[in-house]
This record gives structure tokens, sequence and C-alpha cells, in this order.
């Protein structure tokens, strides 16, 4: 990393573990001052708490971010405490997985996704706007997937969610053109985080591997025995087969270590030699 990192206010939603989580560690090992936002508020502490004791800048707001009033607190938390918001990292998401046959036992999910997915989005660019724009910079980073790149198979909902993050992103970065940087992140499929526990039917999981199911399979089952192959656990490897929560973080923190007048505004994150449909 470069030095760009040093003295940000970065809002980070989903901070209380995950990716935001990671996230929010690096940013603040860079010199970064984190704001904290997650509806888990023993998690987000235990966070930020971890933040200070390594000696990083960090403060907790526990807030639901289908909540646009929990969100402006947010972000008026962030500009008392620090003066500033450079960037919010629009992190928080779901991913209820499940076909459309299984409506009943997924509609729940299905609408909480789309509150979390879409309108947690909505809000966090709302609650920072004014700020960026009378800062004259800012930088909005939206988590987005690409299964929001097409419809799949057992995904509709969701893919529906992530396409319109990266919606909300295009109409952003032209509207606020010169003053506020705007980057989509598309990750493929990644291991270790908590969405798994949002999947609704795990047969749903075939879609987003569609013709290399077998592979999939064959990679999973490995990976549970811990029986995989070396080249396909080496990040060096062009056969790399899965990335990492720590591999995700490391891409989004990277396109925020830039300068202002850099943006990187599209970046799908995807290991070299995965099983992913996409």
């Amino acid at each position: 990393m470069s030095d760009h990192l040093q003295g940000k206010t970065i809002i980070i939603t989903g901070a209380g573990g995950g990716f935001g989580k990671l996230i929010a560690e690096m940013c603040a090992a860079a010199g970064a001052h984190v704001v904290g936002v997650d509806i888990d508020g023993e998690g987000l502490a235990r966070v930020v708490d971890g933040i200070a004791e390594s000696g990083g800048s960090a403060v907790a707001h526990v807030a639901d971010v289908t909540d646009m009033g929990q969100m402006r607190a947010a972000a008026a938390l962030a500009v008392d405490r620090f003066g500033a918001i450079d960037v919010i990292v629009n992190n928080a998401g779901v991913m209820p997985l499940a076909f459309f046959a299984d409506h009943e036992r997924a509609w729940e999910k299905w609408h909480k996704a789309i509150d979390i997915n879409i309108k947690g989005v909505v809000n966090g660019i709302s609650a920072v706007y004014d700020q960026m724009i009378a800062q004259g910079r800012g930088q909005v980073v939206n988590i987005s997937s690409i299964y929001g790149n097409g419809g799949f198979e057992g995904s509709g909902v969701y893919s529906a969610t992530k396409a319109a993050v990266t919606m909300l992103s295009d109409s952003l970065r032209i509207e606020a053109k010169g003053k506020i940087k705007v980057t989509t992140v598309k990750p493929t499929g990644v291991a270790g985080t908590n969405l798994a526990s949002w999947i609704v039917n795990d047969r749903a999981i075939r879609g987003i591997v569609g013709q290399r199911a077998a592979s999939y399979r064959e990679h999973i089952t490995e990976l549970m025995q811990d029986a995989l192959p070396a080249e396909l656990t080496d990040v060096d490897s062009v056969e790399y087969w899965l990335i990492t929560p720590e591999d995700l973080a490391r891409a989004v923190v990277h396109v925020i270590d830039q300068p202002w007048g850099i943006s990187l505004s599209d970046v799908t994150v995807r290991a070299s030699g995965e099983d992913y449909l996409y």
C-alpha cells in the first residue's frame, strides 16, 4: 500500500464481521480513521476495540442500514469526530439464494435482502452525499457481485439486488463526476463469511456454478476434507481456486488507496482457477 489511506475518514457498513471487519482493520492499519457501522453491536465493539488495541483510530456506530436516520447519524458522527467523510464502503449485504418455487419459505429473506442490499446502499450514499459535495471530493465504494451481471437459476432476487447496486453506482458516477469517485466491486464466490447463513435452498448454489458443478462439488469435498491440491490453494498459482475474505478485503482497500485523481471504477475480484460460472 501507498500512503493515500493515511488520515482518511472511512465509513464501513457491515463492519462487525466478514469482509467489513477485515476492510476496517486493514484501513485502520494504514492510518485511516474508521467509522464502523453494523446492526450487531457486540461484534462491532470487538472490531473497534481490536483496532484501538493495535494503535488504530476507530469509532463504532450501531445502526440498521435500512434506516435513513440511523445512517445520517453515522455520517454526523464521522464529521463530528474526524471532521470529514472521505470514503464510504457500502458493504452490508445478504445472499438469500432460493428458487422461485421456494417462495413460501424464501419471501421474507428476499424482502429483507431487497431492503439491505438496495435500500442500504441508497441510504449510505444519501447520508454522505452532501458532505462529500461540500468538501469537493469523496469516494463511494459499493460491493456488488458478478451475479448482478445477469440472471441465474436460484439467485434471481439476489442477482437483481446486486444489479441494482451497479446501476446506483453508475448513476452516481455520472451525476457527481469530478466531486465523488465511485467504485463498484464485484466478487465471485468467497468462502469463510456468514453470507451462506442466508441461503434458503442449498441446491440453489448449482445455478451460480452452472456447467462447472461437477468440479465445484469435487473441490468443495476436498476443501471439507482438507485435501485440496496445493496448487489450488497457492495464491501465486494460476490454478488458485477460491478467493478468501482477505483477498477481497485487500482489493477493496486497494481501490481506496489511490490518489484522488485516480478512480478504479469497476473491479471484479475472482480466483484465476475458479469454478464459478460468470
